[in-house]
């Protein structure tokens, strides 16, 4: 009778583990994609070229150039070594949070946020004051780890485009303009197809803030 009734506790318990279990699998399958999604945005918040500012010349990139703490900007500032490896590792900052989303398994949805968290991270990065670069670098990773085919369609004649007119917004607007109709004539995803819209437009949108301010404090100090 007493093996029996350890038995049954055993049983017991077992039944009330296995019961248990699944609330805390919920749990972590909630809490799972917001902790990627904030991974992806202290990645981005990285500031390679305010970093290299301070190793090369002692300075902050921002207060260097056009103030804009990328990759072309640490390319005129810092030389053109500094300036591509800030692309690199900036564009890796992108590609990384993406391929972390991608093993963590979780939904496209979250995959997709933590793409824009890590360029969200790079132009308003939480390490120095919320004041960082337009994005070009890691949103290039990020398209690139999703839709890698269009990406590399349109990386010659981007590339081409930088290395005759020497201006990287323009080679930018060659490379992301026509991204989604790539995207589309490849068969991509609604979702992908959208979301190569979007975050071209939150480089532009910095973009346009940042000149912005820079023209109004240019006007400020004129007066």
């Amino acid at each position: 009778m007493a093996e029996l009734a350890d038995a049954a506790d055993l049983k017991s318990a077992g039944a009330i583990l296995v019961g248990s279990s699944p609330t805390l699998g919920t749990n972590q399958r909630i809490n799972m994609p917001w902790l990627i999604v904030l991974l992806g945005y202290l990645l981005g918040s990285i500031p390679t070229a305010y970093i290299a500012g301070h190793l090369l010349k002692g300075r902050d990139i921002r207060q260097m150039g056009d103030g804009n703490m990328g990759a072309a900007n640490t390319f005129h500032q810092l030389g053109a070594n500094a300036g591509i490896a800030v692309f690199f590792v900036d564009a890796s900052k992108g590609a990384l949070a993406i391929l972390i989303a991608q093993a963590a398994n979780i939904n496209q949805a979250a995959i997709l946020f933590t793409g824009a968290a890590a360029v969200i991270g790079h132009n308003w990065p939480v390490f120095i004051g919320f004041r960082g670069g337009r994005g070009e670098s890691a949103t290039i990773g990020v398209l690139l780890t999703l839709v890698t085919q269009p990406m590399l369609i349109l990386a010659g004649p981007a590339l081409a485009t930088l290395f005759i007119k020497r201006n990287v917004i323009i080679a930018s607007c060659v490379l992301f303009i026509p991204l989604p109709l790539v995207c589309w004539w490849l068969g991509a995803s609604g979702a992908l197809i959208s979301y190569s819209i979007a975050l071209p437009c939150l480089v532009g949108f910095t973009h346009f803030i940042r000149t912005k301010r820079t023209v109004d404090t240019s006007r400020a100090g004129g007066t």
